[in-house]
């Protein structure tokens, strides 16, 4: 029934990126920052060592980094109020960004919890996909220092005999330039507000200043109102704390169009996922009317609390990021159906972090309609049940790979049949697992892991990539025909 291939995809420490670095602790009374006195001791540097100094980082750093000069320039520009008013050369800005950047290894700790998705037409058509061939897009969880999550891809195709090729990869990695959303939905900003416990008087006076679609800006101005009153008092400023920190959980992160796919990182922008973005659950979503487009969920963690939020985007170039909202928008694992169901969109997730659920609505970024789907029931996944990715599509119903938690918290691989009309019904589960660890793959970052956040369908096949114990990522293929024969059994 299932396949293991000889892939492995393991963590490269020296897949960078090149990050910010701000010091901004205090060194003492009256001695000014950290980034002020490093800014002081590199506009005293001699005008003929500048030059030297720029010429070595560019040495030693330029080739790790696509358009290094303009990273630099980038990250200079975060500072440069600290420089003062005086006329700085191009070199000496370049390196005072040097100063100011540091490397962040994006997977220097782990690859894992991978998810799959044919590629967009202006991507297969770039790569030249074979006859017969499918293309793809694969997202990983990349872990580096601090145990901080982020999203990488990597593409490749699929043959007519489920037989996976990666492409090559360049060795470089991007990040994308972070901008607010065009608008904020008043309706959704408001039911987030409620369910972060921030529904006061002055939150409604805030937003009864605003149109049912409002800019950044003019959040600004209405918050500038409240502002202005005079000293604020604790509510007051928890409030206007809260709502900022909302408006930017929602943003837009957009590619450089020389990037390949392969390069891009998402790397963590917003408020709550400051320690990471986890578990990325990629789907091509088929609306009604034929139109494609990719969502992916995913859980944003700040080291207390966890929020999720939804990615969406067309091309794999820029990327829509917004929370999640409504009661059955909760807790970890959730995953969209590939296309609506009465007209609904619908959605499994673990909304109690034991038992899957399985969620509807007309609205993607709101949820209220939930019902409990199947409790875990065999030894192999009696400490929790989840799913691991969007439903497969098949004639005899939707098949879903879920994951199962048992004895030592072993992670297994499993499988449900839902109805195709009603995915409220459960007509098939898996006795016996359908994935579990090897010897070979046990031992790891986190042992006694398999785990994956999607697969695809090719023919009569599932091709299921998996993380094995948060140390390398594997592909698997399930043959459909046995899985539905043994999930009808």
């Amino acid at each position: 029934m299932i396949t293991r291939t000889s892939h492995r995809l393991i963590h490269d420490p020296s897949r960078v990126i090149a990050k910010p670095y701000l010091p901004g602790e205090e060194i003492g009374p009256g001695t000014g920052t950290r980034a002020g006195l490093l800014m002081a001791r590199i506009l005293a540097i001699p005008d003929a060592d500048v030059a030297l100094m720029l010429e070595q980082t560019r040495t030693q750093f330029g080739r790790r980094h696509k358009n290094f000069d303009d990273v630099l320039e980038r990250h200079f520009g975060l500072v440069a109020l600290q420089a003062g008013d005086v006329h700085l050369s191009r070199e000496r800005k370049l390196l005072i960004g040097a100063y100011f950047t540091n490397e962040y290894s994006v997977e220097g700790a782990a690859l894992m919890n991978p998810s799959i998705v044919p590629a967009p037409a202006s991507a297969s058509n770039a790569a030249g996909a074979a006859g017969g061939s499918q293309k793809f897009v694969m997202s990983l969880r990349a872990v580096g220092e601090g145990h901080i999550s982020s999203i990488e891809f990597r593409t490749g195709s699929i043959n007519e005999a489920s037989q996976v090729t990666f492409d090559p990869l360049s060795g470089l990695l991007v990040t994308g330039d972070r901008k607010p959303p065009v608008y904020y939905r008043k309706p959704l900003f408001r039911t987030k507000l409620i369910e972060l416990d921030a529904g006061n008087e002055l939150t409604w006076e805030i937003l009864d200043r605003l149109p049912d679609r409002f800019t950044l800006g003019e959040l600004e101005t209405s918050l500038a109102v409240l502002e202005k009153r005079g000293p604020q008092h604790a509510i007051s400023f928890e409030t206007i704390k809260i709502v900022r920190v909302l408006a930017s959980s929602s943003y837009t992160t957009t590619f450089p169009d020389d990037s390949t796919i392969s390069e891009r990182v998402i790397f963590p922008a917003g408020p709550h996922e400051t320690r990471g973005m986890e578990d990325a659950r990629f789907v091509q979503f088929v609306d009604d009317d034929g139109t494609s487009t990719y969502y992916a969920t995913y859980t944003a963690f700040d080291g207390y609390e966890i929020v999720p939020q939804l990615i969406q985007t067309d091309d794999f170039v820029s990327f829509r990021i917004a929370t999640l909202n409504g009661p059955a928008a909760q807790n970890k694992g959730m995953a969209l159906f590939p296309r609506k169901i009465g007209g609904k969109f619908v959605m499994l997730s673990r909304r109690d972090r034991e038992n899957l659920h399985l969620a509807t609505s007309s609205d993607v970024n709101h949820w209220e309609e939930v019902h409990e789907l199947h409790r875990p029931s065999y030894p192999w996944e009696l400490l929790q049940i989840g799913n691991c990715g969007s439903p497969i599509e098949t004639e005899a119903g939707w098949v879903v790979i879920t994951h199962g938690v048992g004895p030592m918290r072993r992670y297994t691989l499993g499988a449900l049949l839902l109805d195709l009309d009603d995915p409220r019904r459960v007509i098939g589960h898996l006795r016996e697992p359908l994935l579990e660890p090897t010897s070979g793959e046990r031992e790891g970052y986190v042992p006694n892991v398999v785990y994956s956040c999607g697969a695809i369908r090719n023919g009569q096949d599932l091709v299921l990539p998996y993380g094995m114990s948060d140390a390398a990522v594997g592909v698997a293929i399930v043959s459909l025909p046995q899985l539905i024969a043994a999930l009808q059994r």
